[in-house]
């Protein structure tokens, strides 16, 4: 059985507790894992406050910074396959994604590492002839990044990045549910030269671990991805230490189809949106809004692609759907559509767990049609269902869209460029994606509102959201100083 160390201040420990790890394919334990209480959890931030002030960090150059964070990005992409392992044996997901997206998790580090020295200040045009006034942008302080189980080396890497390349240390709590392949990330920081307690990397339970964590007086930010109620914890922590916050949440992501799409195009990206990863994704299209006139054809393809996809064990790259995460999934899974099927929601395919060991569901796709108050419309699954509405004009289909609390991504798939743009510019999402889905980038922002979150991970913004401002005022003037009592 594997045993794993939590990383703190450049030193590996066992934490003040241990707790088994289960694999989702068979049910098994296969790992034990540190759990960090609230001892462990002072001490990280105690080591990320004492490297943020050190000359070690403090006085190294943005330049020097980024070298750091190219030589992360080398290490990742050289164990990518070591972390990809990981993370299908403890969360699930099958290897040929977490192979391909670990792999492209180097190019965000990257982007950041030529980042760090291009984060500017500027010259103010004061009102008044006798100063000189400059802002500068300084690191924010100690962050604290909270990641989930689902696309952890991603999600991670959009917070160390941009905090790094700010000039920031960072405690990171990997979630309790498969933090396996962050706390091997730690080993492979700590192979790049960082200075000691830059990064430290925990997992734990909620009171012990979290809360002290995201309310702790050091912590100057903190980066959260995961559930709504969660967050909402999150910022009621946050105002004991008056941290400001970043929250990327979930969401019920309109994927709208018109009449005149690729049909087949439509499909494959539909697939992508909802069953790839099991359908354990922030951006999910979980809800297919198709014109009336296409619906019954489009859905003939769906449920033939659905049938022949190829569940199995998540370690096969021959893959397509493995299982979920956690039996809590499942549970979940059963009781919306349970609640769906009561409003008058009809099953066209799966629906029901697959009887076998492991947290599997299989591709599911409920028509909604004549029960538009269906549970499933409104409830995240974050897993592998698909929800479907018809609509017969732009403007109901765009109401069906924008019939939400979430606000993260949406899919538009039309060949009409006028109507496409009427859509983007619509949408209530924080991102539209047009003839495609589940692309992303460093380059490009990510992020939501409502109750997917605010701020945003990845591009030039993100890095800035981990600095602060400070205004400097030079008096040019040799004269004294007039009235005292006088504002200038």
């Amino acid at each position: 059985m594997q045993q794993f160390q939590q990383y703190i201040g450049g030193r590996f420990s066992d934490g003040s507790a241990r707790f088994e790890s289960r694999d989702p394919a068979t049910g098994s334990v296969w790992a034990m894992m540190p759990e960090a209480k609230t001892a462990d959890v002072n001490a990280a931030v105690d080591a990320a406050e004492t490297a943020f002030f050190a000359s070690e960090w403090a006085g190294m150059t943005a330049t020097a910074r980024g070298k750091l964070l190219y030589r992360l990005a080398d290490l990742v992409a050289e164990n990518a396959q070591t972390l990809a392992q990981l993370e299908t044996r403890d969360t699930g997901k099958i290897i040929r994604e977490t192979s391909a997206q670990i792999a492209y998790v180097a190019e965000y580090y990257r982007y950041y590492a030529g980042l760090a020295d291009k984060i500017e200040g500027a010259h103010l045009p004061i009102d008044k002839p006798d100063m000189e006034v400059w802002l500068r942008r300084e690191p924010v302080g100690v962050v604290a990044a909270v990641v989930p189980w689902n696309s952890q080396l991603f999600l991670s890497a959009v917070k160390i990045g941009p905090a790094l390349a700010a000039g920031c240390t960072v405690v990171l709590k990997a979630s309790e549910d498969g933090p396996a392949p962050m706390l091997e990330f730690a080993r492979i920081f700590d192979q790049a030269g960082f200075p000691a307690g830059v990064l430290n990397v925990i997992t734990g339970f909620g009171p012990e671990c979290g809360a002290v964590l995201t309310s702790h007086p050091k912590v100057d930010h903190v980066a959260f991805t995961g559930g709504p109620e969660t967050a909402r914890q999150v910022v009621r922590n946050s105002a004991e230490n008056l941290a400001s916050t970043s929250l990327e949440l979930g969401g019920k992501s309109p994927f709208i189809v018109f009449e005149d799409a690729d049909i087949e195009s439509a499909v494959n990206a539909q697939i992508s949106g909802i069953f790839a990863a099991s359908g354990q994704s922030c951006v999910a299209g979980s809800r297919l809004i198709i014109s009336g006139k296409i619906k019954d054809a489009f859905l003939t393809r769906l449920t033939e692609k659905a049938a022949s996809v190829v569940i199995g064990s998540p370690d096969d790259m021959a893959t397509e759907v493995g299982p979920l995460c956690t039996e809590g999934q499942i549970r979940t899974a059963v009781d919306l559509i349970a609640a769906s099927q009561a409003a008058g929601a009809k099953v066209i395919t799966g629906g029901t767990p697959l009887d076998c060991d492991g947290n599997y569901f299989p591709p599911t796709v409920i028509d909604c049609s004549d029960a538009p108050n269906a549970p499933c419309l409104t409830n995240e699954f974050f897993g592998p269902v698909l929800s479907v509405l018809s609509f017969d004009s732009e403007d109901e289909a765009l109401q069906l869209a924008n019939d939400t609390k979430f606000g993260l991504a949406s899919g538009v798939f039309t060949k009409d460029l006028t109507r496409a743009h009427r859509m983007m510019r619509s949408l209530r999402a924080g991102v539209v994606w047009v003839n495609t889905y589940r692309a992303v980038s460093p380059i490009a922002p990510f992020g939501g509102h409502g109750l997917s979150g605010f701020g945003r991970e990845g591009g030039l913004q993100s890095a800035l959201d981990y600095t602060k401002l400070k205004a400097i005022w030079l008096r040019t003037s040799d004269d004294p100083i007039p009235d005292p009592f006088v504002m200038r």
